[in-house]
C-alpha cells in the first residue's frame, strides 16, 4: 500500500489539499500523484477535500477543522460514516461508488449461502485436521440450497441481483423493502413479504440493506426467535444491522442454525469476541466488493468524483 504522503516531503502549495485515512490502495495513489496532495486524517487544515478509503467517521466537527472542503469522496457505496446533514448544511457535495459493486457483492453473498448451508468452511476444517481418516456418508450434513427458500432484506441494485443468482439454483425467492417493486417482481419472479413473513418462510435470509437510523438493529432478538430452526441468516449489508450479542445468543442456543457475516459490528469483532468461538458462523473481512476488477472500478469512480468536485464540476454520483 502506497500513502502517497511522506511526511517532511510537502507537495507543490498549488496542488489540491486532499485528506485522506491513508494509506490508500496503490490504484488511488497512482491516479492521485501529482494532481492533489494527500494528507493524514488528522492534518489541521485547512484542505479542499476529503477521501474516505475505509469508514472513518466524517462529521461536523471534523469539517469545520479543515474549513475550505469543496467535495468528500467515499470509497465505496455505503455513508453511513458520513454525517449527510452536515455536509448539506454546508454545502459539501459527498459522492460514492454505486453500480460498479453491485455484482460482486452479489456473488459473494450467494457464496455465503452456499458455504453456511453446505458447510463448507467447517468441511475444509475438518478435512485438514487429524480426525478425517475415513469418509463418513453419515457426518457433517448441511442443508439443501437448490429448491429453497431465500428471503432478501432490501431489494436495491444488489438484492435484485442476488435475486438473478437464486434463480439459477431454482430458489423461491421473497423480499421486504420499504417500498415494494411490482417490476421486479415481475422482472425477477421474487415475491413480497411482510417482516415477519419473511423470517418465517426463508431458508435463507440475506440482508443487503443501507444502514440508517431505521435499519440499526433490523435483526434482534426478536427477529431471530421468528426464523426457523434450519435457518441460516447472511449478512453482507453492515454490521450494525444485526444486534451481534442477540446473534452471538442464537447461535449458541441453536435458535437458528448458522450464520455467515461478511460484516460485522464492531468491525473487526475484539479478538475474544465469543461469535468467533462458535462452529456455526462463518466470519469474512468484509470482502462484498473485494475483486480485482471491481476495486479498480471502484478506484477509478471515486477519483473522478473527487476530481471533478474539485474542479466544481458536475458529480455523476452524488448522494447530497
Amino acid at each position: 500500500m502506497n500513502s502517497g504522503f511522506a511526511e517532511g516531503n510537502r507537495m507543490s502549495a498549488e496542488l489540491p489539499r486532499v485528506v485522506a485515512d491513508l494509506p490508500v490502495a496503490d490504484a488511488i495513489a497512482e491516479r492521485l500523484a501529482g494532481r492533489v496532495e494527500l494528507l493524514p486524517w488528522d492534518f489541521p487544515g485547512p484542505a479542499d477535500a476529503v477521501y474516505t478509503f475505509g469508514h472513518p467517521t466524517v462529521d461536523g466537527a471534523f469539517l469545520d477543522r479543515l474549513q475550505n472542503v469543496r467535495v468528500i469522496s467515499n470509497y465505496g457505496v455505503g455513508v453511513d460514516h458520513i454525517d449527510l446533514e452536515a455536509a448539506r448544511q454546508r454545502g459539501i457535495p459527498v459522492a460514492n461508488t454505486p453500480g460498479v459493486l453491485d455484482g460482486a457483492t452479489a456473488d459473494l453473498a450467494m457464496a455465503l449461502v452456499l458455504a453456511v448451508g453446505r458447510r463448507v468452511v467447517e468441511g475444509d476444517r475438518y478435512a485438514r485436521g487429524p480426525h478425517f481418516l475415513k469418509f463418513d456418508p453419515a457426518y457433517m450434513l448441511g442443508q439443501e440450497i437448490h429448491g429453497a427458500t431465500l428471503g432478501i432484506f432490501g431489494l436495491g441494485r444488489i438484492g435484485e441481483q442476488v435475486a438473478l443468482r437464486a434463480r439459477g439454483f431454482d430458489m423461491a425467492v421473497l423480499y421486504h423493502n420499504r417500498h415494494r417493486k411490482p417490476e421486479a417482481e415481475q422482472r425477477l419472479g421474487v415475491s413480497y413479504a411482510s417482516k415477519d413473513e419473511l423470517l418465517t418462510l426463508a431458508d435463507y435470509v440475506v440482508l443487503t440493506l443501507p444502514l440508517s437510523p431505521e435499519t440499526r438493529g433490523f435483526i434482534g432478538a426478536a427477529e431471530l426467535a421468528k426464523m426457523k430452526p434450519t435457518a441460516c441468516l447472511v449478512n453482507v449489508a453492515r454490521g450494525a444491522c444485526v444486534d451481534t450479542e442477540a446473534l452471538t445468543a442464537a447461535l449458541r442456543s441453536r435458535t437458528i442454525l448458522a450464520a455467515a457475516l461478511d460484516v460485522t459490528e464492531p468491525e473487526p469483532l475484539p479478538r475474544n469476541h465469543p461469535l468467533l468461538e462458535l462452529d456455526n458462523v462463518i466470519i469474512t473481512p468484509h470482502l462484498g466488493s473485494a475483486t480485482v476488477q471491481t476495486r479498480l472500478r471502484m478506484a477509478e469512480l471515486s477519483v473522478d468524483n473527487l476530481l471533478t468536485g474539485l474542479r466544481g464540476g458536475e458529480i455523476r454520483h452524488r448522494v447530497v
